[in-house]
């Protein structure tokens, strides 16, 4: 790669990231408030391949709440994080805006870009609908392994989160499966992808579709076929090899939130099956990668990129 890939800060609104061999923009990280009906959080849209080709959806017209690739919280204590309406069990959504709360940008520790890898490190606080403080973030966005081969170049990010409780009493982080509807586990890191890769192929290490809903796995990618250009993109979530519910060390018990149908969407759950209580004081830390690809890549393309990029 010739030349560090470069950080433009428009502040108070966003940051975007230039790759500069290829000359596009990978991504515009946005932390401008917006619509309080819609959970306001920092969000990653567009996010775009080495090609140019944009792999998000931003406000479609099914979930206006759904932003790029955000972090979420669907049910904590009561509070929704995710934006629209609220999923009550025996009544389905309902418009409850007393509920949705927010994420609040406080500022950045550091924009920085060198040897190939670019750092966005944020500070956060998590609030309900009355504005008291529930916890403080600390995020860490780092865009690195940037290969901008035409045909099958990619880039990654991690995503690193430590998000620490400031109330008297238990977070409780849920999902609508928690509260009674099956297979919505959706809370957490959620991509929300472009409506043309709907029907996208979804795969796992040892499976593929729609059925792997609900599983579990060190990693899980979805790719689909562009409207407008030309070609396929993949995109790969992994989780880091600590990430955990118990504390305990147990291996990747997060399940999966994937969908194909009626729109494209990944979440690494962290609350699908069963609630994730985390006590005053504590910190809840989860790291993921996420992967951006130029072309449909099989299982083996998968299993050779992430051997030839460990953790």
């Amino acid at each position: 790669m010739s030349g560090e890939l470069r950080i433009t800060h428009a502040h108070g609104d966003r940051v975007t990231v230039t790759e500069p061999v290829t000359g596009v923009q990978l991504f515009a990280y946005v932390y401008r408030p917006e619509a309080a009906w819609e959970a306001p959080r920092p969000y990653l849209h567009p996010i775009r391949t080495l090609a140019g080709d944009v792999v998000t959806d931003y406000r479609p017209n099914d979930h206006r709440w759904h932003k790029g690739l955000s972090l979420t919280a669907s049910h904590l204590s009561g509070a929704n994080l995710w934006g629209g309406n609220s999923y009550i069990h025996d009544r389905g959504y309902l418009a409850i805006p007393e509920r949705v709360g927010s994420m609040r940008h406080l500022g950045f520790d550091e924009l920085s870009a060198a040897d190939g890898r670019l750092v966005i490190a944020e500070r956060l606080t998590w609030h309900p609908y009355d504005g008291t403080l529930w916890a403080e973030e600390r995020r860490r966005i780092e865009v690195h392994d940037v290969d901008p081969d035409p045909d099958s170049g990619s880039w990654a990010l991690t995503w690193t989160s430590a998000i620490t409780n400031r109330r008297d009493e238990p977070l409780l982080f849920g999902s609508p499966t928690t509260a009674g509807r099956e297979q919505a586990g959706y809370t957490g890191l959620f991509w929300r992808g472009p409506r043309a890769f709907r029907d996208g192929r979804i795969i796992g290490p040892e499976g593929e579709g729609p059925e792997l809903m609900g599983s579990q796995s060190s990693w899980l990618a979805l790719s689909g076929e562009h409207d407008g250009a030309d070609g396929h993109a993949t995109v790969l979530f992994e989780h880091a090899p600590e990430n955990d519910h118990s504390g305990a060390g147990g291996t990747h018990p997060a399940h999966w939130f994937v969908r194909n149908d009626p729109f494209p969407g990944i979440a690494p759950s962290w609350a699908f099956y069963d609630e994730l209580e985390l006590a005053p004081g504590d910190t809840l830390r989860r790291r993921y990668r996420v992967v951006i690809a130029n072309g449909a890549w099989e299982r083996a393309d998968i299993a050779k990129y992430l051997e030839a990029h460990p953790w």
